[in-house]
């Protein structure tokens, strides 16, 4: 089954990101990825135990990025992690059930593997104003990573309702999604779009 994850970004909402979050949540995603990298320790965490229960309520998971330490006080077995935060504490492994890493190179996608992810965010792979600047890697290398380890890879950056289908011709497991669901009014039709695609994309083989 192909996974549609949102990834948040609070400065991307017109409005309140507590009432964003809910609809996303009610909109028939696998997952939040509560991101928000520019807050200190402190002020992520408070965010977290707003963001959590919100959730919760829709039985999606919340997992927590970056900090570990929120991440085990509030009671979350899951985790996403930059690979160099990885590094520095291989005994995260034995303290999470899950942990996600962000990867930017095959060599990193495997070296992940081997430190103990359990899935991958490989990208960036469309252009997007997240990497203003930054030329995008492309479903090839998206491609390349998947097939470089055994574990769930998802495609990240630019993933909106015309390309997400590209993702799941690359052999990745889903698909990331940040500013397309942070900007939409309505996530449930944007996320009802993305899955009718790729529904018709898996009945014609793609």
């Amino acid at each position: 089954m192909f996974k549609l994850i949102s990834v948040t970004n609070r400065r991307l909402c017109g409005g309140s990101f507590k009432e964003q979050v809910e609809r996303i949540a009610k909109a028939g995603i696998s997952a939040v990825i509560l991101r928000e990298k520019d807050l200190e320790e402190a002020q992520y965490q408070e965010l977290a135990k707003q963001i959590i229960p919100i959730c919760e309520a829709c039985s999606v998971p919340c997992i927590l990025h970056t900090f570990p330490k929120t991440a085990k006080e509030l009671g979350q077995d899951t985790i996403h992690l930059p690979l160099a935060k990885l590094r520095e504490n291989e005994e995260l492994k034995k303290l999470f059930k899950t942990i996600g890493v962000s990867v930017h190179s095959v060599e990193e996608a495997v070296e992940a593997q081997q430190l103990g992810a359990a899935y991958l965010t490989a990208g960036h792979i469309f252009a997007t104003d997240c990497k203003k600047g930054l030329p995008p890697r492309g479903t090839g290398f998206l491609r390349r990573v998947v097939e470089a380890v055994s574990i769930p890879v998802y495609g990240i950056g630019g993933i909106t309702e015309e390309n997400a289908v590209k993702i799941k011709e690359a052999g990745a497991a889903g698909a990331c999604i940040m500013s397309s669901l942070m900007t939409e009014p309505f996530p449930e039709k944007l996320v009802y779009k993305i899955q009718k695609n790729i529904t018709e994309c898996g009945k014609n083989g793609c």
